[in-house]
């Protein structure tokens, strides 16, 4: 691991006064309209006002003011977060007339934010955090301790109940978040640990020397995380199951133009890239500016050391982006004073002179390593040259395709049923196990809207295949074309033919392995679908329940059982299904397509760490981890049918 800068040391001048808290608005319509805020109400959102809190106090830490922080779940489901910064002021704001606490918890676009004076970064650019928060709260209490005394103010979703009092003396300086989600408001107020921990820990590997600590009291669960070695440790950890090309990340950091600029990279023996990109911590899942730099940059000092050592004949193409990204693991991190992010949710960097401040930094970081580490340097381009024959048989296998029509959808594969909406957005395609399956579904179907896309076996496992592999396999290039609108680099969602692709395959074991490669591949190929809400899994019934003349259609076990109970006192028959080629038509088509009947889950990627590390995990070559994956959670399985 190579350091190429030090970071600017963070400005510990001046003081955090009442003064400091500029005033935009106040709270209107966040009760009425939380998704606005938080995006949705569901668990997502919930988990969402503890990020809003916690990124609060990792504000503070990038301000260097704060080392640890300790995230509680109380029994009650209520969360605590506890920071050693600053602590919130508490004097008498001078545009508000109120307590500056009272400001920052109470009004909409308030906080220390937008003078550019106390944080030079802040993950919360919208000053909206705090307010909103305790605006979805049933009650809020925040304690504060500053100059040797503790001061408290309660709300009542968002309302104080009272001025800040000073309660006591302290001994330590911070600030005690405690708050409790309206469930008035939120569809469940039931935390879940892991997924909270998770985020927790990213944010420890993006702050390096901030300690952060969540106990869960409900199961007595506690997870601390702390990573000297920051972003680094964090890439080390996302290709801990792969097999390394060098042993420890490429890691540059640096400064240029006012944004510090933070990346580490990796290579491995794998096909799939895995990058992730944060701005003033928040992940940016869209990327931006910041990533179009690393990558612009990683290109060009690739192509400039493999010339330059002589790695390439002269009259060689040059690497392409997609050849050098490859097996590529890399955290790309910057701090700037003004992020521009695209809404709320922070999705997209937009700043367009961090582009080139990214660029400049990771150029020169990655010259200067490949200089000092031949050997690893000449891993790393062999691998990128392999990729580059790879993927050149895969255009070239993709223009063939092509010029035969298909991939971009002008010449549709023959075991296709289309529609006949010509509008995506009022048209569906069922992708399905095999062909009685398919047959049921055409005849089930309404052809006016509704797609099918029979496959036959199982395709390809996109995990272990390299490009040219991928495309050769006749049922992905069946997906591919029907779909219309090409994969990886080249996929265009203005293109996509339906705006439901429904994956629908049997209850059982071998209906779950197609579904989950497909998924991988949707994951790796078209994550374009996903993040647009377009990919979508049926929920056929397992059960059908004939109780006299009557018939119950039921999804799961515990439906079952409940159902049973109501029964108790009839002679009952029950049927389980373990393929939908078992269901006639009418059957298929009231229980598992009938948009006005059927039950379908959306495929969503909250944690994209995660889902990039199971899916390694799942279907990978590498067999330790997948054993370790299914003897965790074999426990836990439902509705398995062998």
């Amino acid at each position: 691991m190579t350091q190429v800068n030090s970071p600017n040391t963070p400005n510990h001048q001046g003081e955090y006064s009442a003064a400091d808290i500029t005033v935009l608005g106040g709270l209107e319509a966040v009760r009425l309209r939380p998704g606005m805020y938080i995006g949705s109400t569901d668990q997502r959102g919930l988990h969402h006002l503890a990020y809003e809190i916690i990124y609060n106090s990792i504000d503070e830490s990038m301000a260097g003011f704060c080392r640890h922080i300790q995230v509680t779940i109380h029994q009650d489901n209520s969360v605590e977060v506890v920071d050693d910064g600053r602590g919130i002021p508490v004097e008498i704001h001078p545009t508000t007339g109120v307590s500056a606490l009272q400001t920052v918890m109470t009004t909409l676009h308030a906080g220390a934010k937008f003078g550019g004076q106390t944080y030079k970064v802040s993950g919360g650019l919208h000053g909206v955090g705090a307010s909103v928060v305790n605006a979805l709260s049933s009650w809020m209490r925040v304690d504060v301790r500053r100059d040797g005394k503790v001061y408290r103010q309660e709300y009542s979703r968002g309302i104080p109940k009272a001025d800040v009092k000073e309660i006591g003396e302290a001994g330590s300086i911070g600030t005690t978040v405690t708050f409790l989600a309206d469930k008035d408001i939120f569809s469940t107020t039931i935390y879940d640990f892991d997924v909270l921990a998770e985020r927790i820990r990213e944010m420890a590997y993006l702050n390096k020397g901030l300690e952060l600590s969540i106990k869960d009291e409900r199961t007595g669960v506690e997870k601390t995380f702390y990573f000297e070695g920051g972003i680094a440790s964090f890439v080390r950890h996302l290709n801990r199951t792969r097999t390394t090309l060098h042993s420890l990340p490429i890691y540059i950091s640096r400064s240029v133009n006012g944004t510090y600029v933070e990346t580490a990279v990796q290579y491995n023996d794998g096909f799939s890239e895995t990058t992730f990109t944060f701005a003033n911590c928040i992940n940016t899942a869209d990327g931006g500016t910041h990533l179009t730099g690393f990558r612009t940059a990683l290109t060009r000092a690739l192509n400039d050391y493999s010339r330059r050592a002589k790695l390439v004949k002269e009259d060689d193409a040059n690497l392409t982006g997609d050849d050098v990204r490859e097996g590529l693991t890399s955290i790309v991190s910057v701090k700037l004073a003004n992020p521009q992010f695209e809404g709320q949710t922070k999705g997209k960097l937009g700043n367009a002179e961090v582009k080139g401040n990214v660029e400049t930094a990771v150029f020169d970081g990655v010259i200067q390593y490949l200089d000092e580490h031949p050997n690893e340097a000449r891993a790393i381009v062999e691998k990128c040259l392999t990729s580059a024959r790879a993927r050149e048989a895969a255009r070239k296998a993709r223009d063939l395709v092509i010029r035969k029509g298909a991939l971009d959808g002008s010449t549709l594969p023959g075991k296709l049923a289309d529609c006949s909406e010509k509008d995506p957005a009022g048209s569906e395609i069922f992708i399905v196990e095999g062909d009685s399956a398919g047959g049921s579904a055409k005849q089930g179907r309404d052809r006016a809207f509704q797609a099918i896309l029979p496959l036959r076996g199982k395709i390809l496992n996109v995990e272990k295949a390299p490009p040219d592999k991928m495309l050769a396999h006749e049922e992905i290039r069946a997906l591919v074309t029907a779909l219309g609108c090409n994969i990886d680099q080249q996929c265009e969602l203005s293109k996509l033919r339906y705006h439901r692709v429904i994956i629908m395959t049997d209850a059982d074991v071998d209906g779950a392995h197609i579904r989950t490669l497909l998924l991988t591949f949707f994951f790796r190929h078209m994550s374009n679908l996903i993040n647009e809400h377009h990919l979508f899994i049926a929920q056929p019934p397992l059960y059908r329940i004939q109780a006299g003349k009557e018939h119950f259609w039921v999804y799961s076990d515990k439906e079952k059982e409940e159902k049973l109970k109501t029964l108790s006192e009839k002679k009952v028959e029950i049927q389980r299904y373990k393929g939908l080629g078992e269901m006639s038509p009418e059957q298929l088509w009231s229980t598992t397509m009938n948009p006005a009947t059927r039950t379908i889950l959306r495929v969503d990627v909250e944690d994209a760490v995660k889902a990039d590390e199971t899916f390694h995990k799942l279907m990978s070559e590498e067999v330790p981890p997948r054993k370790a994956f299914i003897q965790a959670y074999a426990k836990s399985v439902r509705n398995l049918d062998i």
